[in-house]
């Protein structure tokens, strides 16, 4: 039996009927009288019903004309301003944010965890773990030798054979021996890396950008750049231009054309085109991390950078990490010109991927399944992020910001009153919520009153209290916040 009250399962009937279409933005609502015929409940239960959705921004109450469906919250909440573009980017320095991510990471670990809406996946039962695992015994059935032979250099060829044929989509032209098996995209961009650049060089990177990355930039020694990155359309290519111009020591740029980590940014292709071409002719070898395109709302792919590479100058690096099967660290990158270094730095580092997870990948693949399943993973987290965005509007204070992404797994949040992400990370975690604090993800401190949320989970009753209480900090953070500095001013 539904534990919530009637008025709440109600309200919850009716608000999957908003989101299905079945009542427009506009429509008015069955009435009180209405509610109390159809459902056979209590005037009380039915007022409440109307209450709770009014509540939550759903519908709206018209002087002698009833309630009528209202657009989601969400839509009045803005976006987080554009980089200011006519300010150069930061001095290249060496990263030093190890020990802050560590930090973060360890304060995870240490704490009892009840929500985690730190991390960038979906929840396992979104992916198709039955279907895997049958592919999997399948595979082995047919090849009872894998476990116990050698394996085969840069990856099994059927694996890499699929990847090449769904390249095609994006508008990539490969062929299988162009495409090197990793151990996700993170090993993937640790070759790039390497291949390209030592211990002191610079590289541009997105700001804000990955944690991940600026880890394994100050792991190999090297200097971060960030570039201004627009919430709307992704790295400014006009900054960048301007940064090859004044640092004429830049080695790589690493840029997340797709849904880019934490932004949620899309570049358009025209941009694409034109960031491809800035760096063939700057001679900067440019490093695609392709990781989210495949979660990107649309009928078909998005091009990938690599597309309009005539030159070898594109380094592509994805993987089926966020996608298909977080267990399986699956990645691959086609190098270009630099592919027969990756190839030998992999196997000086890691040596070559086993096999079986790639068969059982490649089989799932090349079937109808792996597309479906895609579709579905698709509308799951367009929902998820949806109802994590109304619960944004709903709950978090005035001033708050943030993106709604076309596709993806996160949303950026920014904070109200330039509120300290740390506070909120702190408050959190006592409580049993993990968040993302946007410290860790600049090497400066520009993003340090912004939290990147994960959306990945089913959106339930307890991630709906964890969201309502997370609100609740973030407003009484930002009053104290507001106090002190009255204090200040007077003083």
């Amino acid at each position: 039996m539904d534990a919530q009250p009637l008025y709440r399962q109600l309200a919850t009937h009716y608000l999957d009927a908003i989101r299905a279409g079945a009542l427009r933005h506009g429509e008015r609502m069955p009435s009180v009288r209405e509610l109390m015929r159809l459902h056979d409940v209590s005037l009380s239960t039915a007022v409440q019903t109307c209450r709770e959705l009014e509540r939550a921004g759903w519908i709206e109450a018209r002087p002698r004309s009833g309630y009528f469906v209202r657009p989601p919250r969400r839509n009045s909440i803005p976006q987080p301003e554009e980089p200011d573009l006519a300010q150069p980017p930061d001095p290249a320095q060496y990263v030093g944010i190890h020990a802050r991510v560590s930090h973060f990471i360890e304060q995870g670990r240490r704490h009892r965890i009840t929500l985690g809406l730190s991390g960038a996946r979906a929840a396992p039962e979104l992916y198709p773990s039955e279907k895997l695992k049958n592919a999997a015994l399948r595979a082995l059935r047919r090849h009872p030798d894998i476990l116990v032979s050698a394996t085969p250099p840069a990856g099994d060829p059927r694996f890499r054979e699929m990847l090449a044929r769904r390249a095609v989509a994006s508008g990539q032209v490969l062929a299988p021996e162009d495409i090197l098996v990793t151990h996700g995209c993170i090993e993937a961009l640790n070759l790039a890396l390497r291949a390209v650049a030592g211990p002191g060089d610079t590289i541009a990177v997105e700001s804000p950008t990955f944690y991940g990355l600026l880890q394994i930039l100050e792991s190999l020694g090297l200097r971060a750049l960030e570039i201004p990155t627009s919430v709307s359309t992704g790295l400014s290519v006009d900054a960048l231009e301007l940064a090859l111009s004044t640092h004429p020591g830049i080695k790589a740029v690493v840029v997340v054309p797709h849904l880019q980590n934490p932004l949620g940014s899309i570049m358009p292709d025209s941009e694409k085109r034109r960031l491809v071409q800035l760096c063939e002719r700057a001679g900067v070898a440019l490093i695609e991390d392709d990781t989210y395109s495949d979660l990107v709302d649309a009928d078909k792919p998005p091009t990938a950078l690599k597309a309009w590479d005539r030159g070898g100058n594109v380094i592509h690096c994805a993987s089926l990490h966020k996608t298909l099967a977080p267990g399986m660290r699956l990645g691959w990158m086609s190098a270009g010109r630099w592919q027969a270094r990756v190839a030998m730095l992999k196997y000086a580092q890691t040596r070559d991927n086993e096999v079986w997870s790639q068969l059982a990948a490649a089989e799932y693949m090349a079937s109808g399944d792996f597309d479906r399943h895609l579709r579905r993973l698709r509308g799951a987290l367009r929902e998820q992020r949806g109802r994590m965005a109304d619960a944004i509007a709903a709950h978090f204070p005035h001033g708050t910001r943030m993106t709604l992404p076309d596709g993806g797994i996160t949303i950026w949040v920014e904070l109200p009153e330039r509120l300290p992400s740390r506070a909120v990370f702190d408050a959190a975690i006592r409580e049993g919520i993990l968040i993302a604090p946007g410290a860790m993800f600049s090497n400066s401190g520009k993003f340090d009153h912004f939290i990147r949320l994960n959306c990945g989970l089913r959106y339930s009753d307890e991630v709906d209290e964890g969201m309502r209480a997370l609100g609740r900090m973030v407003a009484a953070l930002a009053r104290k916040t507001t106090k002190t500095r009255l204090q200040v001013c007077r003083a």
